[in-house]
């Protein structure tokens, strides 16, 4: 067996071979040349989208990306119908979790204390039916952006594809709840056909450098984030975060609250406000990033190359538009 130390095994593979102290500036960009990109998850539905899209231009936040997290099967036709027209009106992508998981079915392991180890999974074939089931919806529907946690979903997701029995535009959203913590797994994500990774909210700057120079994929970064993913709160690190991880998505979330999921009209009132409050600490970070010397970093607009803004129901029917 050859006596090579690991760092320099790491390093024959292509990767890191340590976290990134250094902080290099990362040379990758969106397609329209922008640095970071705005999105805000948890937008449960019509409803709360509209209430982005109201706070985002009445605070003139570049929102264009949201992302729910109940399920594209707790909508109606007549929602996902809505969510992708207000979606395209607006030169915003809508990115839908295909569900459903461990977590919400039958599985006891899920709900034992090594539970978060196996809820974001598909329990079982039937479950992996499901999920894509979900995906297929969405894509009837024009949804061009899904969000996926589970990798023989995403094997799958990526292989339908590229046969054609998905678009060819459609987008897999890597949610949070796969974790990929260190550039070897997230160079094997991106080679299963993911589009964008959402890292685990708790990884340093360091470390997300290190993932950065291992895949060229999007990253998102919670900047702020509920308290069940860790309740990080990293406004202060923005400039940073943006310099290291570009191409990267902010995603500000809310500490302070937990996940409302499957979300529904019984908590309507806190879907808009806590919508609302999202785009607010938007906001607050771009202001504070601007005040960081942050004005050098180039954010996208609505409609941007590379977003997978919804579709028409004729153009998701395979119709001219």
């Amino acid at each position: 067996m050859a006596e090579r130390p690991t760092r320099a095994l790491l390093a024959a593979l292509g990767l890191p071979d340590a976290d990134l102290h250094a902080l290099p500036d990362s040379p990758l960009r969106f397609p329209d040349g922008a640095h970071y990109r705005v999105e805000i998850p948890s937008t449960e539905g019509p409803r709360p989208f509209r209430a982005v899209l109201d706070e985002a231009a009445r605070l003139d936040v570049p929102v264009v990306r949201v992302s729910q997290g109940s399920g594209v099967f707790m909508h109606t036709d007549a929602e996902l119908d809505e969510l992708a027209s207000l979606g395209r009106g607006a030169g915003v992508e809508v990115s839908l979790f295909a569900r459903p998981n461990a977590g919400w079915g039958v599985s006891a392991m899920a709900r034992a204390p090594v539970g978060p180890l196996i809820a974001p999974v598909a329990h079982g074939t039937e479950q992996l039916v499901a999920v894509i089931e979900d995906v297929r919806r969405a894509a009837a529907h024009g949804i061009r952006s899904v969000l996926l946690q589970d990798i023989g979903v995403l094997s799958v997701f990526d292989a339908l594809r590229r046969s054609g029995d998905l678009p060819a535009d459609m987008q897999a959203k890597v949610s949070v709840m796969l974790p990929v913590a260190n550039p070897a797994a997230a160079r094997v994500i991106a080679g299963l056909g993911a589009n964008t990774i959402n890292i685990p909210t708790d990884l340093t700057l360091a470390e997300i450098a290190a993932i950065r120079a291992a895949v060229d994929v999007p990253l998102d970064v919670y900047v702020e984030c509920p308290d069940n993913l860790g309740g990080i709160v990293r406004y202060h690190e923005l400039s940073e975060l943006v310099r290291v991880a570009a191409p990267v998505y902010l995603k500000f979330g809310l500490r302070g609250t937990v996940d409302p999921y499957p979300a529904g009209s019984h908590v309507a009132e806190s879907l808009d406000a806590f919508a609302r409050e999202r785009v607010r600490r938007a906001r607050l970070g771009l202001d504070l990033l601007a005040r960081a010397g942050g004005d050098v970093f180039r954010s996208s607009g609505v409609g941007a190359a590379g977003l997978a803004v919804p579709v028409t129901a004729r153009a998701a029917a395979g119709a001219p538009a």
